[in-house]
């Protein structure tokens, strides 16, 4: 269940938590065709400060250009909104949800005079996949579900209803006694997490699925310009399940998920079955940017 805060944005006014409704005819109730993002605020020594929140809100007004919504409001009105959102809950640490909706209106596939409703929530969450998952690691299935293809929907936008494939992989794996799930593309290789980028690790050498088959992730583009200064190649290239299986360290990134460690895939162990070098190395530094520890990627930050 939601820990539930005191007020949700809508439209450009503040509603309580209890208040923030739609209409049951909501065409992306219906259609899925709305786009949002998730953001998290960290809690430092000066203060709450919301991680990479300019190239959040980039990517939902390019999710809403590729799905061809054009949002009321702009990215200042946005970016202040998302930052006055956690102000008004008193919130020091949380996750953030903006979500561009079409309205209440048509009915059916075409409904473009639909009015479109942008809406931002923000609550307290702690690690998407447990405290016991960053320390120690997650147990992985390689899902029966693949990535949607780039022709089949777009993979470059965070659409509300392209996450029906995600939900299908997540209910899967944890039937079947997992923690999460790996997509594999239309040709059999990997692609990512159920909400999250993989990277893996052989021979020292970072690597990570190519973009074609995978979301930015910004969390993953976080990671490849950490790794670079630290020294750690890092390659984008076409990965199998199979080498995953081989692979030194694999690990999950993402908003919710942030550096989460893998330590096992489809009942193989990887590596040592304990989170690697690399990996904690990459997840020490993570976890000392997002609390304002680390100054040399203070740019990363806005303060609340």
């Amino acid at each position: 269940m939601l820990t539930e805060s005191e007020k949700i944005w809508m439209d450009g006014k503040f509603v309580k938590w209890a208040d923030a409704k739609v209409h049951v005819l909501t065409h992306t109730l219906h259609y899925g065709t709305g786009v949002f993002e998730g953001i998290r605020c960290y809690k430092t020594a000066k203060g709450s400060a919301i991680f990479r929140l300019k190239e959040h809100v980039d990517r939902l007004f390019d999710s809403c250009h590729i799905m061809n919504i054009k949002a009321p409001f702009s990215k200042q009105e946005i970016t202040q909104a998302i930052i006055d959102t956690v102000k008004v809950n008193k919130l020091k640490e949380c996750y953030i949800r903006p979500i561009v909706y079409v309205g209440y209106g048509a009915m059916g596939l075409y409904a473009t005079s639909n009015p479109i409703s942008v809406s931002i929530a923000a609550w307290p969450w702690g690690a998407y996949l447990g405290d016991e998952g960053i320390k120690n690691g997650i147990r992985v299935k390689v899902s029966s579900f693949a990535r949607l293809h780039v022709n089949v929907s777009m993979t470059k936008s965070k659409t509300c209803g392209d996450y029906v494939n995600s939900t299908l992989a997540k209910n899967e794996a944890i039937s079947c006694g997992y923690d999460e799930a790996l997509i594999l593309d239309t040709d059999g290789l990997v692609s990512e997490g159920t909400g999250q980028n993989i990277f893996i690790v052989r021979d020292g050498v970072l690597k990570t699925p190519p973009l074609p088959s995978v979301l930015e992730g910004i969390t993953r583009r976080s990671i490849m310009e950490m790794a670079k200064k630290l020294k750690i190649a890092v390659l984008e290239t076409d990965i199998t399940r199979d080498e995953v299986y081989i692979a030194d360290e694999a690990f999950f990134v993402g908003t919710a998920a942030e550096v989460t460690p893998i330590r096992e895939v489809d009942n193989r162990t990887i590596g040592t079955g304990k989170p690697g070098p690399v990996t904690k190395k990459l997840q020490k530094l993570f976890f000392e940017i997002v609390k304002g520890e680390a100054k040399s990627y203070s740019k990363w930050l806005t303060k609340v």
